[in-house]
């Protein structure tokens, strides 16, 4: 079973970027998830997929990886892109768009 490293992204419910600096190691699915007939749960007899652990650095969590010989896929991290933009920009003259209403 392939384990991902990677840095969370920013949720789009939240202006800070908390939890956003550490690492993660969690194992990818290996057992697809079943529905039970009776009451509809999800379930799955995967137990690696409730596993999930945090690191400071890229370099810890690929050497835990390697000391305890899991196999890795490390994910870059996507850093996000913020445009600059004000309120004004909307009522401006030369706007791209044109005013609707």
């Amino acid at each position: 079973m392939v384990a991902r490293i990677y840095r969370p992204a920013k949720t789009a419910m939240q202006s800070g970027k908390a939890k956003t600096h550490r690492w993660v190691l969690d194992y990818e699915p290996e057992l697809a998830k079943s529905v039970e007939p009776l009451m509809g749960y999800t379930s799955s007899a995967d137990m690696k997929q409730q596993i999930r652990l945090f690191f400071e650095t890229q370099e810890e969590a690929v050497a835990y990886a390697r000391r305890h010989r899991i196999p890795y896929r490390v994910e870059k991290a996507q850093d996000r892109k913020v445009r600059g933009s004000a309120y004004a920009d909307n009522f401006k003259f030369n706007r791209v768009a044109p005013w609707t209403h």
